[in-house]
C-alpha cells in the first residue's frame, strides 16, 4: 500500500536550511548577517522559527517568526485579496444587420438591465452569407445601441469587423452617478403639490 506523499512546507524553516550564512530580520532583531547557527541560536532564544523569506538573496534573507502564525496571515492576506478582486460578467446580445425596432428595443432593455446589475455587455451583429454587404449598416446598428444606452454604460471601443461578427464591449457606469440623477427631481415635486 502507498503511502500519502508529504506535503514540504513553502519555506525551508528552522535545520531545513541549507546557507552557512544568512542575513537575520525580524520584529525585535536588528538586521544582521550571521552564520546559520548562531541565527538558529537567536531563533531558539526568543522560542521562534528561523524561516528562509528570500533564498535567491545573496545571503539569503531569513525572518524570525513563529511559522504557523506567519502562514496564517499569508492565508487571511490571499482571502483578502481574492474577495477584494472583482467578478466581471460579460453578457451577450447578438444582433442582426436588419433587426427591426421591436426586436432593437428588447435587446436594449435586456442591456439596460445586464448594466445596471454591473455587468459588461458585448453587442455584436452576425452577417450571415450574403448579409456582409451590410457592414455599414450593422456598424450604425451597434452604434445607435451604445447611444441609446449612455445612461446606463458606455463602450469600451468602437465597433469593430473580426470576420463575420462586428463587435463591441459596453462596461456599466459607476452607480453613484445613477443615484444623483434618481434623486435630481424629487425636490420638485413637492413644490408641485403646493401650486
Amino acid at each position: 500500500m502507498r503511502q500519502p506523499a508529504k506535503k514540504e512546507p513553502e519555506h525551508r524553516i528552522n535545520r531545513r536550511i541549507v546557507a552557512p550564512m544568512v542575513r537575520v530580520v525580524g520584529e525585535s532583531v536588528e538586521s544582521q548577517i550571521l552564520a546559520l547557527k548562531d541565527a538558529l541560536r537567536l531563533a531558539e532564544d526568543k522560542g521562534l522559527d528561523l524561516v528562509e523569506i528570500s533564498p535567491a538573496a545573496n545571503p539569503p534573507v531569513c525572518k524570525i517568526i513563529d511559522y504557523q502564525k506567519f502562514l496564517y496571515e499569508q492565508k487571511r492576506k490571499q482571502k483578502e485579496i481574492k474577495a477584494r478582486s472583482a467578478k466581471i460578467v460579460v453578457k451577450e446580445i447578438r444582433l442582426g444587420p436588419q433587426t427591426d425596432d421591436h426586436d432593437f428595443n428588447f435587446k436594449l432593455n435586456h442591456a439596460k438591465k445586464f448594466l445596471s446589475e454591473g455587468s459588461k455587455v458585448k453587442v455584436d451583429v452576425f452577417f450571415r452569407g450574403r448579409t456582409i454587404v451590410y457592414k455599414e449598416q450593422g456598424e450604425v446598428m451597434l452604434l445607435k445601441f451604445a447611444e441609446a444606452l449612455l445612461e446606463y454604460g458606455k463602450p469600451e471601443s468602437m465597433p469593430k469587423l473580426e470576420g463575420k461578427r462586428m463587435m463591441m464591449m459596453i462596461q456599466p457606469v459607476k452607480a453613484t452617478g445613477g443615484n444623483k440623477k434618481a434623486q435630481a427631481p424629487a425636490p420638485e415635486q413637492p413644490a408641485e403639490a403646493n401650486n
